[in-house]
C-alpha cells in the first residue's frame, strides 16, 4: 500500500479548484469521452497522457503532406457521439463532419472474387446470389438473428455495468438463449453454406480483436448495427473526432497534460488518493479513471497494491487479442479503382487465424485491410496523391517473432501482395512511409504483450468476466476503454465512458458543504 504523499502541485487553480478533482490516466477515446462527461457534470478534470497529442490508438501521424489515422477508421454508431456532444452542451455537427460511406467495404478473395458489402438489402442479396443463390434465404435469417442479438446485447446491456453476479446471471441467461455459447463462425454457419459467405459474415470480430472461431456470437450484432446505422468516416480523419472531444473537455474547464507519464496510482486503504508522474510530481484526486490497458493499470500502476481479483497470476493467465502490423504510406499517384475500405482475404481463413491466435506463429500468407481515406477525403493527401494504410493481423508478443528484424521484410511482402492485387506498380510511387509493429503497441501504447485490443473478446472474458468499470480493488477507481466492459471498438469504448460517468458519485456529494449547496442549485 502506498501512503498518501505531500501534493507538490494542484491542478486548476482559482474558483474551479474547489470542485472535486477527477484525474484521467490516458487520452484515448474512452478517456477523453469520460473526461468530457465528467467535466460537464461538474468535476474538475485533468487528463494525463504520455504521447504528444490525444487519441491513444486513435492518434494521427502527419508527414510529407499526408495525414494517416493510426488506428480506428470506421464509425458505426454516430449517434453515440452526437449524444456525447449534446450531454456536454454542444452539437457535434458544429465541430465534426461525419459522412456515410457506401458501400461499407469491398471484399476481395484470393481467387479474385469481389463482393460489395453495404446496408442495402436488395444490393446485398444480388451480391450473395452471384456467389451462391441458395444462400439468399440464409442471409435474411442471419440478419434477423443479428437484429435480435443487437436488441439485447447492445441496446439492453451495452451501456450497463456488470458488477453484480445476480444481474450478470440474469443477463447471461438471456444471451445464452440467443446462442451466446456459440462462436460467431458457428452461428454464421447455421445460416450460410458457401465458405466465402461464411467468411464474409464472420470476419467482423477481427475489427475488435476477436477470433471469429472463438469470439462469442454476441458479436454477430455488428452486422445489424452496420446495416441499421451505416458505416461512416470523419472528414480530416478519425483524429478530427478526437480533437473535437478534447475541445469539449476544455470548454467545460478540463485540462489535458500531454507528454507526461503516470508512474503509479497512489492509494490509502481502499481509496486512490492521486497519481505520481515519472517526473516525481504528485497530483491529488477525488476519483481516478484509468483509460490504460487494465493489465497495465493493475500490473504496473498498482503493482504494490495487494489485489484480490486482478492479481499478477490472473493478468498473465488471461487471453489477449492479436496484434497488428500497420504500414502507412502515401503515393504520388491516385488509385481511383480502390475504394475507401477494402478487405483482402488470403488463401486460408481458419488456418491463418489458428496461427495468429493459438500457435502465435507469423505465417507466410496473410489477410489485409486496406484503407484509402483519400478516396472520399482529399484533405488527407496532397493534390494528385493518395493516402493509405494497410493492416495485417499478426500474433501478439506471446509469439517468438523478432519484429525488430522482421518489420521491413514483412512490409515488403505486403507491398508485393498489394501490387499483385489492388495497387499495380505500387513501390515505384511511394513517397511517404512508416510502420507500426507489435513492439509499438507494447512500448508506445503500453499494451500488454503488444495486444492491439487488450483482452480477447471471448465469452468468459466478456461482461462480468472483464475488468469492471468500477474497480474491484479500489472504491474510487474506475476503468474505461477497450480492455473493460463492453469491449474494444469506438462504440465499445464510448459506452464504457458513459458507464463510468453514470457510476461516479455526484460531484456535489464530494464538494465541501458550502460548495455542494451551490453546485446543487446550479444543476437543479
Amino acid at each position: 500500500m502506498n501512503a498518501a504523499p505531500r501534493i507538490d502541485r494542484q491542478e486548476g487553480l482559482g474558483a474551479s479548484s474547489t470542485r472535486p478533482h477527477a484525474v484521467v490516466i490516458g487520452a484515448g477515446v474512452g478517456g477523453l469521452a469520460s473526461g468530457a462527461l465528467l467535466a460537464a457534470r461538474g468535476y474538475r478534470v485533468t487528463i494525463f497522457d504520455r504521447l504528444d497529442a490525444p487519441g491513444g490508438r486513435a492518434y494521427a501521424y502527419r508527414q510529407d503532406g499526408f495525414t494517416f489515422d493510426a488506428g480506428p477508421t470506421i464509425i458505426t454508431a454516430p449517434w453515440l457521439f452526437e449524444q456525447l456532444w449534446a450531454d456536454c452542451g454542444g452539437s457535434m455537427k458544429d465541430d465534426v463532419d461525419i459522412r456515410p460511406n457506401t458501400p461499407f467495404y469491398k471484399i476481395r478473395f484470393d481467387d479474385g472474387t469481389m463482393f460489395s458489402y453495404s446496408g442495402d438489402q436488395a444490393a446485398m442479396e444480388a451480391e450473395i446470389e452471384k456467389i451462391s443463390p441458395n444462400d439468399v434465404a440464409g442471409y435474411r435469417s442471419f440478419m434477423a438473428e443479428s437484429r435480435r442479438i443487437y436488441e439485447v446485447a447492445f441496446l439492453q446491456f451495452g451501456q450497463q455495468p456488470f458488477h453484480s453476479k445476480t444481474y450478470t446471471a440474469g443477463a447471461l441467461a438471456k444471451l445464452v438463449r440467443l446462442g451466446g455459447y456459440r462462436s460467431v463462425h458457428a452461428l454464421v454457419c447455421r445460416h450460410f453454406r458457401h465458405p466465402k459467405l461464411r467468411t464474409i459474415f464472420s470476419f467482423h470480430p477481427l475489427l475488435i480483436g476477436g477470433n471469429p472461431f472463438t469470439a462469442t456470437s454476441f458479436y454477430c450484432l455488428i452486422a445489424h448495427l452496420e446495416s441499421k446505422h451505416g458505416v461512416h468516416y470523419v472528414r480530416g480523419g478519425t483524429h478530427a473526432l478526437v480533437e473535437g472531444i478534447a475541445d469539449l473537455i476544455r470548454r467545460n474547464g478540463g485540462t489535458l497534460r500531454l507528454g507526461e507519464t503516470v508512474k503509479t496510482i497512489l492509494t490509502t486503504g481502499r481509496r486512490a488518493t492521486g497519481i505520481q508522474l515519472a517526473s516525481g510530481e504528485t497530483i491529488s484526486a477525488d476519483i481516478v479513471i484509468s483509460n490504460c490497458d487494465p493489465a497495465m493499470t493493475y500490473g504496473k500502476l498498482l503493482k504494490d497494491l495487494p489485489r484480490k481479483r486482478w492479481t499478477d497470476e490472473k493478468i498473465r493467465g488471461s487471453d489477449y487479442s492479436m496484434s497488428l502490423f500497420v504500414w502507412y504510406f502515401g503515393t504520388d499517384r491516385r488509385y481511383e479503382d480502390v475504394g475507401h475500405h477494402t478487405m483482402l482475404f488470403g488463401p486460408r481463413y481458419r488456418g491463418l487465424l489458428n496461427d495468429i491466435f493459438r500457435t502465435k506463429r507469423l505465417a507466410k500468407d496473410f489477410s489485409l485491410y486496406l484503407h484509402r481515406p483519400s478516396a472520399n477525403d482529399p484533405s488527407v493527401a496532397p493534390a494528385g496523391c493518395d493516402a493509405f494504410y494497410v493492416l495485417s493481423p499478426v500474433p501478439n508478443l506471446s509469439g517468438k517473432t523478432d519484429w525488430a528484424a522482421m518489420a521491413e521484410t514483412y512490409r515488403d511482402r505486403v507491398a508485393e501482395r498489394l501490387e499483385e492485387t489492388m495497387l499495380p506498380d505500387l513501390r515505384r510511387h511511394i513517397v511517404s512511409s512508416r510502420i507500426t509493429t507489435p513492439l509499438d503497441f507494447r512500448d508506445r501504447l503500453l499494451s500488454w504483450r503488444g495486444a492491439a485490443f487488450s483482452l480477447e473478446p471471448k465469452l468468459f472474458q466478456s461482461a462480468w468476466f472483464r475488468p469492471h468499470n468500477k474497480s474491484e480493488e479500489l472504491d474510487n477507481l474506475y476503468l474505461c476503454g477497450a480492455g473493460t466492459h463492453p469491449g474494444a471498438g469506438l462504440p465499445g469504448v464510448l459506452c464504457s465512458a458513459r458507464i463510468v460517468s453514470d457510476l461516479v458519485p455526484d460531484p456535489a456529494s464530494l464538494a465541501p458543504p458550502q460548495q455542494a449547496a451551490s453546485a446543487g442549485r446550479a444543476f437543479s
